[in-house]
């Protein structure tokens, strides 16, 4: 694949944490994801050098951004809309077939093989035109099936509510809306599986997601790191994706 669209509102707030050179970084890692339609490779100095940028830096956007696997670091809405694209590729090339689609009306181009129309269902927006998206989060409602718009304030509320011992949230920033309205869509579309969801469906994971932590003696700050520091967690640090996967996969639970 060798464009997509770039909604710049959603990035920026997606990415404010970023400095200047872990920003290039990611649009370099998200462009090289699209264009080989792979994972990006383990071998992150091999990446650094193809990306010509430093090492360090492909690290740390990297475990910030991606998911690390044994065969590569793996980004869940790349491979979405990737797997989307060809399907849609395919099922135009079916309707070639067959005769091929009804004549557009005037003033709107027909779509070919090699320049699919699709619409994503994570975390993207419209694709047009063999084009993918590098959207974090698109704006609500733009999902080929609806889901339900991110709670902001019941999810805070309920943090709160389970967490009362971690760092209160006073700012609700770009960077925490979008970090928030990301996990809010990845954890939706798994609850959803082809059926109607509702709110309340996606809050109830949130709250037992919370339970869950209150479990957890390093988290809550009941136990000392490996340097010998007590750490607590927050909301922004919990919501990372590096971070929720671990936490929704237990690996700070260990010792209880």
């Amino acid at each position: 694949m060798h464009y997509y669209t770039f909604n710049i509102g959603d990035y920026r707030g997606a990415t404010a944490h970023l400095s200047n050179e872990e920003d290039l970084a990611y649009r370099r890692l998200l462009d090289m994801y699209y264009d080989t339609e792979k994972k990006i490779p383990a071998d992150t100095q091999w990446v650094a050098r193809r990306l010509r940028l430093d090492s360090k830096i492909i690290d740390d956007v990297l475990t910030d951004m991606f998911e690390k696997q044994e065969d590569g670091w793996f980004n869940a809405r790349c491979d979405e809309v990737i797997a989307q694209y060809h399907a849609m590729a395919e099922k135009n090339r079916a309707n070639g077939k067959l005769g091929g689609r009804k004549k557009n009306p005037v003033g709107n181009p027909m779509e070919t093989d090699s320049q699919p129309i699709v619409k994503a269902t994570i975390n993207q927006e419209l694709i047009t035109n063999n084009q993918v998206n590098t959207n974090i989060c698109p704006p609500d409602g733009e999902l080929e099936e609806k889901l339900p718009d991110c709670e902001h304030k019941a999810v805070i509320g309920l943090y709160h509510q389970h967490l009362p011992t971690l760092r209160k949230v006073e700012v609700w920033n770009t960077t925490r809306h979008g970090y928030l309205r990301q996990r809010w869509r990845e954890v939706a579309i798994e609850l959803s599986q082809g059926k109607t969801i509702h709110t309340d469906d996606v809050l109830n994971w949130w709250q037992d997601f919370f339970k869950h932590i209150a479990h957890s003696k390093f988290l809550t700050g009941k136990i000392n790191s490996k340097d010998g520091r007590a750490f607590t967690a927050d909301l922004e640090w919990i919501l990372k994706p590096s971070n929720f996967a671990k936490i929704v996969e237990g690996k700070y639970h260990g010792t209880q």
